[in-house]
């Protein structure tokens, strides 16, 4: 095991013995070289099924990392541009002063649509062509373009309705036939995991923790909840928000993204540029976002400047790349807590290595 294996996973081990974490997988490339890949804890404590690497996790929002991805590529071969109106594929969307939104509105999470609509809850979530209806019939919250609010479960629906209209595929589809094949890490992310895979997928616990509340959108769409990701209904559903992966698989997707595998390898840097910076109008904190990704890395200080991009998710699990360095990191874990403390201290330990390596 290289050093910078050998710390994470003593930490990780830690973390599981003393009980504040419960199954937790760090994967961790850089250059094209897997340095990390490790796993401590259960999968399933009622029965004590070893998490093992391959074990896939629903992490809720870090699956806006492969969404996000997506996006890139539907640009890179073609089928959509950042700049050209939805409307031209989802003419109906164009109400209530929506007209002008772009695909680069959605991906810097300004379109104006950060809750769903009233009508639209968990029950029907997997009824795409009705949230979307519901999301083309909205009335934005600010003009799309104004500013910036984090789109928590409308994001998925809007990149994935267009990719659907312009190529006649889902995102699942998609996300297999561009990415988890060609890649070669079939069963290590899904959107819509196979009814024959749920058994495989490690079980999510709650953390009896308050959990702050966020006024604009709706309690499921901002408290993470075990049942929810154990729910087979939505294991099951293509919900491009949100995300079923292992560590290794995210890992593996934004390390092949760096070298240029997925798109040009001119742009993994352009991917990290600052596309929009403003006050977050869902949570009242500094927003920088790329088109796709928020830019920075959790836990960096404050005068590192940082060109690494990629979405945190609901519960603590976390993914990003950093063109920079050639990292591509990821952290899922099974305990749903509100915060980031674990996947922070992990990439602290790879920041602390990578320094000293120099």
């Amino acid at each position: 095991m290289t050093g910078i294996q050998e710390r994470i996973q003593r930490h990780i081990d830690t973390l599981v013995d003393t009980g504040a974490e419960a199954g937790v997988q760090v994967a961790v490339y850089r250059n094209g070289a897997l340095i990390v890949d490790a796993v401590a804890g259960t999968a399933d404590p009622a029965t004590g099924r070893p998490i093992t690497s391959g074990t896939p996790v629903f992490s809720f929002s870090t699956g806006k990392n492969v969404a996000a991805t997506l996006a890139h590529v539907l640009v890179a071969r073609g089928f959509l541009d950042y700049d050209s109106p939805i409307t031209g594929l989802w003419p109906e969307f164009g109400v209530h002063g929506k007209a002008a939104t772009t695909l680069r509105h959605v991906l810097t999470h300004t379109a104006g649509l950060p809750a769903m609509p009233r009508e639209i809850t968990p029950a029907e979530l997997p009824d795409w062509p009705r949230v979307c209806e519901s999301l083309a019939a909205a009335k934005p919250r600010w003009r799309p373009g104004t500013a910036v609010g984090y789109h928590a479960y409308t994001f998925g629906y809007l990149v994935g309705e267009l990719a659907h209209r312009a190529t006649g595929r889902r995102m699942r589809e998609l996300l297999r036939e561009w990415i988890t094949a060609p890649l070669g890490i079939e069963g290590q992310l899904y959107f819509a995991v196979p009814e024959e895979s749920l058994p495989g997928l490690a079980c999510l616990e709650q953390q009896a923790r308050d959990w702050s509340s966020v006024p604009v959108l709706a309690q499921w769409e901002s408290r993470p909840s075990a049942d929810f990701g154990n729910d087979a209904k939505i294991l099951r559903a293509d919900i491009p928000s949100v995300g079923t992966a292992t560590a290794h698989g995210l890992a593996a997707m934004y390390d092949a993204l760096l070298r240029g595998a997925l798109v040009d390898s001119a742009r993994p840097t352009e991917l990290s540029a600052l596309a929009f910076e403003g006050v977050d109008q869902v949570f009242g904190t500094p927003a920088r976002m790329a088109l796709g990704f928020p830019v920075g890395r959790i836990g960096a200080p404050a005068e590192e400047n940082s060109v690494a991009f990629g979405w945190p998710g609901g519960g603590g699990s976390y993914a990003y790349a950093d063109p920079a360095r050639g990292i591509a990191f990821a952290l899922t874990k099974t305990r749903l807590v509100p915060n980031f403390d674990t996947a922070q201290s992990v990439t602290t330990i790879l920041a602390d290595h990578l320094a000293r390596a120099r």
